[in-house]
């Protein structure tokens, strides 16, 4: 009887960590591999490759390298001045439950999606250089 009381919580605990685990997990590839998009994209970019150009080759680079079944990747750039532009890099993760996609929201109340960040300023004008 206390199998059957419990067993939908364990559950529950189990898929909470095992999402918790792989969202931490992506987070630490994240930022490695969005930095280095960045670093081969957009410090050195070929004659005539603007920014939003950049941008997409850099977006396309990072999901390329992720599992792109749960997440969703997108870049942003800023000028910040001085010829840097901040290039901004977001993962958003969908909570699944052991590999298998769950709905957006249980009972009328949406399941929020993780998020997470990083951000890269370089000078295109001198390659090579880049600013955390």
């Amino acid at each position: 009887m206390e199998l059957v009381a419990v067993l939908p919580v364990a559950i529950v605990v189990a898929a909470i960590t095992v999402n918790a685990l792989v969202f931490f997990g992506d987070c630490a590839a994240f930022d490695r591999i969005a930095r280095n998009a960045v670093r081969v994209y957009a410090t050195s970019p070929t004659y005539g490759v603007q920014a939003d150009q950049s941008q997409a080759l850099i977006a396309t680079a990072i999901q390329a390298e992720l599992d792109g079944r749960f997440e969703r990747v997108e870049v942003r750039y800023e000028r910040i001045g001085f010829g840097l532009t901040r290039y901004t890099a977001t993962l958003d993760y969908a909570p699944n439950l052991f590999g298998m996609g769950v709905r957006s929201s249980v009972l009328g109340v949406p399941l929020p999606r993780l998020r997470h960040g990083t951000s890269l300023a370089v000078d295109t004008y001198k390659p090579g250089i880049f600013f955390e």
